[in-house]
């Protein structure tokens, strides 16, 4: 291949994984931007929505086929039920930590992760389970790119439901609401907003994104696992700080460009697969010697 056709198809596979850290990352700026806590629970958030669509495909299936129609209801399904748990999560063990010192929620949501991590390495006794669709995987050209269904699909649906969830914060009651509350919830709560409703709402909202990112990736690598989590948690936290943390177009922009920087990475000669995942952090490391407060964030003084 051309160099510029490598580096065509190279942009088109960085915006499809950046998609999935994007909708990951979104979760973590949602609620650090709402009640300034670093979710690190929302990764296996993700993997539970991969493991939940797995498991509604499977139902669904026998009925109508693993083809896209049952693809689809089963991930509205799971980002429903996975939303719910996220609003569990939040009920039970963040809420009742909000008026805690920040290091306490922080354990309790490591407490939280670690709980979800093993309770789906138990039920699926720690192994690989495949993803099968009877989606078709044959490749085809557009120009210089090489494509297939599956992909085109993806991507489509990942933008589809960034620009979903960007038209939600900055158009609707809630969206508003969700932003008046991270600039100053006490006075949210006085002029009569129900800030409890509004965060429970954002946990919902972050976990369905991240259950749909979940089967999304379930469908393009064509298997899960217990672990898968864990990176990707990593990763969206890290496209969430290059954005902007709190910020969620930040978050948006902050995954995209992760995925570039990984997909473009592996072109690098002595990088490759093996090394591009301490690329994309030394990539970080050094954006934020220069640029603290990410892509789109701002400096914020605190109240005393």
């Amino acid at each position: 291949m051309a160099i510029h056709e490598i580096l065509i198809q190279q942009l088109f596979n960085g915006l499809l994984i950046g998609s999935f850290y994007g909708l990951v990352a979104v979760g973590y700026s949602m609620v650090y931007g709402i009640i300034k806590l670093l979710n690190f629970a929302h990764g296996d958030i993700y993997m539970l929505g991969a493991f939940s669509g797995l498991v509604f495909l499977s139902i669904i299936s026998p009925t109508i086929g693993a083809g896209w129609g049952s693809l689809i209801l089963g991930m509205l399904i799971s980002m429903i039920l996975v939303g719910l748990v996220g609003v569990l999560i939040q009920r039970v063990a963040y809420r009742p930590m909000l008026k805690a010192p920040r290091l306490s929620i922080l354990i309790t949501a490591l407490a939280v992760s670690m709980i979800l991590y093993n309770t789906i390495m138990l039920l699926s006794s720690g192994r690989f389970l495949p993803f099968r669709t009877e989606i078709s995987t044959e490749s085809f050209f557009l120009g210089p790119l090489r494509l297939n269904e599956t992909r085109v699909v993806l991507i489509v649906a990942a933008f589809a439901l960034m620009f979903i969830m960007h038209m939600f914060i900055t158009k609707t009651m809630y969206g508003k609401a969700m932003r008046a509350i991270s600039m100053d919830r006490d006075t949210c709560q006085l002029m009569g907003i129900d800030v409890y409703k509004i965060i429970a709402l954002t946990f919902f909202v972050g976990s369905a994104l991240a259950a749909g990112a979940g089967i999304m990736a379930g469908v393009y690598y064509g298997t899960i696992h217990f672990y898968m989590g864990f990176l990707i948690g990593l990763k969206a936290f890290t496209a969430a700080v290059i954005g902007g943390i709190g910020i969620i177009p930040g978050a948006m922009l902050g995954g995209l460009l992760l995925g570039l920087l990984e997909s473009f990475g592996t072109q690098i000669p002595f990088i490759g697969t093996v090394w591009k995942d301490v690329f994309a952090f030394a990539f970080l490391i050094l954006f934020l010697i220069f640029k603290p407060n990410g892509l789109l964030g701002r400096s914020e003084k605190e109240r005393m």
